[in-house]
């Protein structure tokens, strides 16, 4: 083979053995493990990450996955053993994990129902917020703060579950919820704070980027989005909330459902601050 043959073969080889190392880093099944799993350069799996990998996923000794502490950091793990009783796995490589956007969101979102507040946790979750906070507004159908455990569990178990799927770094974290007025109080801390609003006739608003006021001096770090339910806000509780720095925000000539306006407008943001190129 001619030199230049050779160099040309050699570098195809080098990019697709990088290529194929990247494809197979994002493409191992991913947990969240507890700090005190970690033992050395060993790696001690829980029992329920024990069966999905030994009964569900049907790994072996030797089979790749990557662990996470839930610090930003993820660690590509090599299964030295695996049985139904316990999954050890030693540390090949340690490195900050690239799911994780730079600027922090907090989503404020009207309970809804069941299927669909699990969904918003669950989309909201691959697409980047930082922080779920579950309110209860004027026009919210279900009243109650008080949430049982099992289902804080569930919804605990959702976020987590997506932030695996989705390669974040970090599991969001989960408030309790809190009525409309706890939210106003709450909002002093942020960079920006947007509130989705389809008023009935009219009503002063800005598009998305517009409110975030985007340029190299000024992208925010930590943004407030305040989503609500099917009925939408009050017009009372807009206004309380342009008192506590809130901007009224559109996102669109169509109307979207709470579920839908609270992935887009989380999306939009994102792109919009250069966070959602590969």
């Amino acid at each position: 083979m001619p030199f230049m043959g050779v160099l040309r073969w050699v570098g195809y080889n080098l990019h697709h053995d990088i290529r194929t190392t990247n494809h197979e880093a994002r493409t191992m099944n991913r947990f969240f493990v507890s700090k005190d799993s970690f033992r050395g350069d060993k790696v001690l799996l829980g029992k329920d990450q024990t069966h999905q990998i030994h009964s569900v996923l049907r790994l072996r000794p030797a089979d790749r996955i990557i662990v996470l502490d839930n610090t930003g950091w993820e660690y590509q793990v090599s299964l030295a053993k695996v049985t139904h009783e316990q999954v050890v796995g030693e540390i090949l490589q340690k490195r900050k994990a690239p799911g994780e956007p730079q600027t922090q969101i907090t989503l404020y979102q009207s309970l809804l129902a069941r299927d669909k507040f699990e969904w918003v946790l669950q989309k909201c979750t691959e697409v980047g917020v930082t922080r779920f906070v579950p309110v209860v507004t004027q026009r919210t159908l279900i009243r109650d703060t008080a949430i049982k455990p099992d289902k804080r569990a569930r919804w605990q178990r959702i976020i987590t579950e997506a932030a695996e799927q989705s390669g974040r770094g970090l599991i969001p974290d989960l408030s309790p919820p809190i009525t409309f007025e706890d939210v106003l109080s709450d909002l002093s801390g942020f960079e920006r704070r947007l509130i989705a609003w389809e008023p009935a006739e009219g009503g002063q608003r800005l598009a998305l980027r517009q409110a975030l006021c985007i340029d190299k001096q000024t992208k925010p770090n930590t943004v407030a989005v305040l989503v609500g339910p099917e009925g939408g806000f009050t017009e009372q509780e807009v206004e309380l909330a342009k008192k506590s720095g809130a901007i009224p925000i559109t996102l669109g000539p169509r109307i979207l459902r709470t579920e839908t306006a609270a992935v887009v407008a989380i999306a939009i943001i994102l792109y919009e601050l250069g966070q959602m190129e590969g």
